[in-house]
């Protein structure tokens, strides 16, 4: 070949891709905008909606919630070629009730959960089939014992008169901003390590530095399993191999986690040492698998499965209950009106009395506050604690919706956008309105558990459902009788990228008393 006939060669490919390159771009451009008109993600050759994912990290839930409203309520998610990576997502309620509840058998957490969850063990909620039924044996058990309700009413009082009320009465005295959702989850932690352990984790600083290392491994290891659910699992393997970035800190929580536990485990063993009558012990966790309580039923009690249902019970009961009353108070701040109606019903029921403005309500004097618990069932709607759910199925199957299941196929249910799709809530789903949970008669209406998803469903509904509710209330009177939380202005309040869903930035605030 002459050279003058490949330069022109030459010339001719790169004129024609001087003219493809526009078109290209025009192209996929023209893709993008109908994409993002439709607010569904395009599906691009070999990565697949994995950008979608990557760039809708830090609004991951509201992404979801886009897509699903687009689509229906249920909408396959494509992922990169060649790494099984596919996710068929849904807010359906009918999906929801067939997953969980009619079709329950086939849809198991999978070996995929475990993987992502393992730092958690063998916990119940962690857990499968025999495993699972075991396990639930045990929480039940302990949950609905008189001695468990007993032990927590304790726990709650004194967190409340040494512990939380000490610290507002600090922040509201030197009138300084603090971050609440922090507060919060210091002193729902007391309560749950009180129950697991029967030991107080206070500080002792009526304000504490919430650097608390127990605490904030969940938290980390909670960051890490939302990217393992996003990033490939090569990717993610590879990083906690080289102990980097998200993983790196997953290894470091894990530590953390198994040095607390184990050092709580000999302490306990040690002062059980001199008194091993049953009727002797204190009705904690820790205590009742140590004398191999009747209640954890036909189990071999191991350091591991002591270990692995101490942290299940302590997850489930703290950073649960404190991201919602986290998003609850920032809500009140948006709407006053809410917030004083709650108050008068406070009062109306609980009428001051001389110096008992620390009033520590019970169990029986919470059931009448109709209204706040409204409030917080909305709360829970719009900012379920769990924003996401995975199964796996067993077999082939269909859902309600239509949608075709293959063998293997991973379903997320989100139940962020559950509770705000039009479908499933009506056009005013997005305002935050207590009065739809209550009925004519001045009750709390009841919504189907796969319609308000946020306790779970079916067989694994939250064994804990009702005692969360007490825990919040019992919290939430005692703040808003006493005092009144105004969010910072312009603070930013927005979701944490985790499987919990605590604040990103906190929630800073300021305390006023209510009272002299």
């Amino acid at each position: 070949m002459s050279k003058q006939t490949y330069t022109i060669k030459m010339a001719t490919f790169a004129y024609s891709e001087f003219l493809i390159l526009p078109v290209i771009i025009l192209f996929f451009t023209v893709l993008r905008c109908y994409s993002r008109k439709n607010d569904l993600p395009w599906n691009w050759p070999i990565i697949g909606m994995l950008p979608t994912l990557l760039t809708n990290l830090h609004r991951f839930a509201d992404r979801c919630t886009e897509i699903l409203e687009s689509s229906g309520g249920t909408f396959t998610l494509k992922g990169p070629w060649f790494v099984n990576m596919d996710l068929l997502i849904t807010s359906d309620p009918a999906n929801v009730h067939h997953i969980f509840s009619s079709n329950f058998s086939m849809y198991p957490k999978g070996t995929e959960w475990k993987k992502r969850f393992d730092i958690f063990g063998s916990t119940l909620f962690n857990s499968d089939f025999e495993e699972w039924k075991n396990n639930r044996v045990f929480t039940r058990g302990y949950l609905s014992h008189q001695r468990f309700h007993e032990l927590l009413l304790k726990s709650f009082e004194d967190c409340m008169k040494t512990k939380l009320i000490p610290s507002l009465e600090h922040v509201s005295k030197q009138d300084i901003p603090v971050d609440f959702a922090s507060l919060l989850k210091e002193h729902v932690f007391y309560i749950s390590f009180r129950l697991a352990t029967g030991y107080d984790a206070c500080s002792s600083s009526p304000v504490s530095s919430h650097e608390n290392p127990f605490s904030n491994a969940i938290s980390n290891a909670c960051e890490a399993i939302f990217a393992r659910h996003i990033l490939p699992e090569s990717i993610w393997k590879l990083q906690k191999w080289l102990g980097i970035g998200k993983e790196g800190k997953l290894r470091d929580a894990w530590i953390a986690i198994d040095n607390v536990l184990a050092e709580q485990i000999s302490l306990k063993r040690k002062e059980m040492s001199d008194r091993m009558a049953e009727e002797d012990i204190d009705f904690n966790a820790l205590e009742l698998h140590l004398i191999g309580h009747r209640i954890l039923g036909p189990v071999s009690i191991t350091n591991s499965l002591i270990r692995d249902n101490l942290l299940g019970l302590m997850f489930a009961t703290e950073d649960t209950t404190s991201a919602t009353l986290s998003w609850f108070f920032w809500l009140l701040s948006r709407h006053p009106a809410v917030e004083n109606r709650i108050r008068e019903e406070i009062q109306q029921y609980f009428p001051e009395n001389g110096e008992k403005k620390w009033l520590a309500y019970g169990g029986k004097e919470i059931d009448k506050l109709v209204y706040l618990h409204a409030a917080l069932c909305e709360t829970l709607r719009l900012f379920p604690p769990v924003p996401f759910q995975t199964r796996a199925a067993l077999q082939n199957d269909t859902l309600p919706s239509g949608c075709r299941i293959n063998q293997g196929q991973k379903i997320l249910i989100c139940t962020y956008a559950m509770g705000r799709m039009t479908s499933v809530w009506g056009e005013d789903c997005r305002e935050f309105k207590p009065e739809r949970w209550i009925t004519h008669d001045g009750g709390i209406k009841h919504e189907p558990a796969h319609k308000f998803f946020a306790f779970n469903a079916g067989p694994r509904i939250c064994p804990g459902k009702d005692i969360g509710f007490t825990i919040m209330k019992a919290i939430a009177s005692t703040i808003i009788h006493n005092y009144h939380v105004q969010v910072v202005e312009n603070h930013l309040v927005t979701p944490k990228s985790s499987v919990i869903l605590h604040m990103k930035h906190g929630l800073m605030v300021t305390v006023k008393k209510r009272w002299p």
